[in-house]
């Protein structure tokens, strides 16, 4: 395991920050599959994305855990940019990197990503074919969440007041060096809506998980890209990789697991429900923890097999 760092292939004014992690008795004269890791919205490579990297690498993986472009310990301005085409671009640079390196396969490579993570690794997956198997843990399609609400309760044509919102967020951006903020999860816990939703106030901003380098906020004018972005358009055409979602039983994201599972076009896809998981509880609850990753090994081994 070591911090690294390595030029955007897609934007090369920034320098991209990860920890690539190996397998165990590692030797760098031998290739090895890969697996990418992109991290929830509003989180940093040292939190649930890290986790399952680690995790992952046992199961003789390389893996990569890697800072957003604008987040993190990664370069860019504004700093805290949650532009979702930038986060889709982000894995197929962090997939160039991965191409370089002697001891990688360039040839087995898969990613996942967790919640928005999911969803931007689904998108990437569509467009870059490069990734051979795609793994998803608690996915959100964001610009579904933002549309449609956390349980998918709010019609589309509701939102539109928030893309009001990003542009008058990028109007006053423009007469200012501070950069209107939103929360990407509840700042305080009494803004929390319900317990799952009070659990990521508490993941990133109490000790349970809190980094100095996740404030938990995204800039608002992110949400002209966000609340029109679709991370599965087109799966129905391209989507046609191994497809594992995981989802817990008792998450109200879960509706976004199903949707991408019924509009991925792949021949082999398969929905594994976390039995009294919710949304949160996948990221660092350890018994849960385990068992997505008692399912994403086997399914990254038999799809990244030589």
């Amino acid at each position: 395991m070591g911090k690294i760092s390595f030029t955007n292939t897609n934007n090369p004014t920034i320098t991209m920050s990860a920890v690539i992690n190996f397998p165990e008795d590692f030797d760098e004269g031998q290739t090895y599959p890969a697996i990418i890791v992109s991290h929830p919205g509003g989180g940093v490579k040292e939190q649930t994305a890290g986790t399952y990297a680690r995790e992952l690498a046992k199961a003789g993986f390389v893996t990569i855990a890697y800072d957003a472009s604008y987040q993190g310990e990664s370069g860019g301005e504004p700093r805290q940019l949650e532009n979702p085409h930038v986060r889709t671009e982000d894995v197929s640079a962090v997939l160039d990197y991965l191409t370089t390196l002697p001891y990688v396969d360039a040839d087995r490579i898969g990613a996942m990503g967790i919640c928005a993570g999911g969803g931007y690794t689904a998108n990437a997956a569509i467009q870059d074919h490069r990734i051979r198997a795609v793994g998803t843990v608690s996915a959100v399609n964001i610009g579904q969440m933002f549309r449609n609400g956390w349980e998918n309760t709010v019609k589309d044509a509701d939102a539109l007041p928030m893309i009001e919102m990003g542009s008058g967020a990028r109007t006053a951006d423009a007469a200012s060096d501070e950069k209107a903020p939103m929360p990407l999860a509840p700042m305080k816990e009494e803004e929390a809506p319900n317990e799952e939703l009070r659990q990521a106030w508490e993941y990133y901003h109490t000790p349970r998980a809190e980094c100095a380098t996740a404030p938990g906020f995204a800039t608002a004018r992110s949400l002209n890209q966000i609340i029109t972005y679709d991370a599965y358009h087109k799966a129905e055409a391209f989507l046609t990789q191994p497809l594992l979602a995981v989802a817990g039983s008792e998450a109200g994201s879960k509706w976004m697991s199903d949707d991408l599972i019924a509009r991925a076009a792949s021949a082999d896809k398969t929905l594994h429900v976390v039995e009294g998981a919710n949304h949160m509880e996948l990221y660092d609850g350890e018994t849960y923890v385990a068992e997505a990753v008692s399912v994403l090994s086997p399914f990254f081994k038999d799809k990244l097999a030589a």
